[in-house]
């Protein structure tokens, strides 16, 4: 009971008290949707909340508040951590930047990779690129799919550095900064022809890729190489789904200059320096010294 209301009436000389009660129905809290989403990265907020960066299958990538998520027993639980693959509940308002996050459900954790290292720097990378590539509010589910796929591929055997270079390649394709691989950017050259065995070059600041005549000619400062076999498994991975790539024995070494090229044309465009690239490929080295 919400309320009491007396109210007076006048009949003849007496004065009657009539009692209404006001009743007013309780109704659950509903959130406003309901979204599958990735949890690419959290910040703390005052003394107990988190402000959450998510990737969602339909709105695209959000932020939102999670009261008293820092808790020790917070609703959110471990649906909080980096990667998780959750069904995210929260409120939604126009003209508001940050949204009102409710509950999460957990769908899938990343834990089992955090035992190892090169798989867990691989998590941070792929959070950090997605969370600078991709513009708020703005739906794609492809992206959201591929982070899906890569995430599931990262506990194969090789699947690291398979995985890493696959998302790194379709990220940048995705955000449409891909340049043509089997051409000269400058002269036009074809970089596969069979009769001659063309070299491609890269260098930071340059969207495509350069022959060796070109290179000369143009000066180009700090170049590398960008191998043909390189070049081939970027075409298969245009071509072929992350589990149905061709058999091959992935280590750091396998595409490094793939990923290199595919690092700088990512810094380039988003204007700044990932932090986790570097990390990223000497994470091998430095989990065997650990070792």
């Amino acid at each position: 009971m919400d309320a009491k209301l007396l109210h007076r009436v006048h009949r003849d000389e007496a004065t009657v008290y009539i009692l209404f009660l006001c009743v007013t129905l309780k109704f659950p809290r509903v959130p406003a949707r309901v979204s599958e989403a990735l949890v690419l990265r959290t910040y703390p907020l005052k003394e107990a909340d988190l402000v959450v960066s998510f990737l969602t299958r339909d709105q695209g990538k959000l932020r939102g508040v999670a009261k008293r998520a820092r808790r020790p027993k917070s609703a959110f639980g471990s649906g909080l951590e980096r990667l998780s693959h959750v069904r995210m509940a929260y409120f939604q308002r126009e003209n508001r930047e940050l949204v009102n996050l409710d509950s999460c459900e957990l769908i899938r954790s990343q834990f089992g990779l955090v035992a190892d290292y090169s798989a867990s720097v691989a998590l941070d990378y792929l959070a950090e690129v997605s969370e600078q590539l991709l513009p708020s509010a703005e739906p794609s589910e492809r992206f959201f799919r591929l982070l899906v796929a890569v995430l599931d591929s990262l506990r194969a055997p090789g699947g690291v550095w398979r995985g890493v270079t696959y998302f790194s390649l379709w990220a940048v394709r995705l955000s449409g900064w891909l340049p043509e691989l089997h051409v000269c950017l400058s002269c036009g050259s074809v970089l596969d022809d069979p009769e001659h065995d063309e070299h491609a070059f890269f260098s930071r600041g340059r969207d495509g890729l350069i022959c060796n005549q070109c290179r000369r000619a143009l000066s180009v400062g700090n170049s590398w190489e960008l191998s043909k076999e390189s070049r081939d498994i970027a075409t298969e991975m245009l071509r072929l789904p992350v589990t149905n790539l061709p058999a091959r024995d992935w280590s750091q070494a396998t595409a490094a200059d793939l990923r290199r090229f595919l690092v700088q044309q990512i810094e380039g465009h988003a204007e700044r320096r990932l932090v986790t690239a570097a990390v990223l490929e000497a994470s091998e080295e430095a989990e065997k010294q650990g070792s």
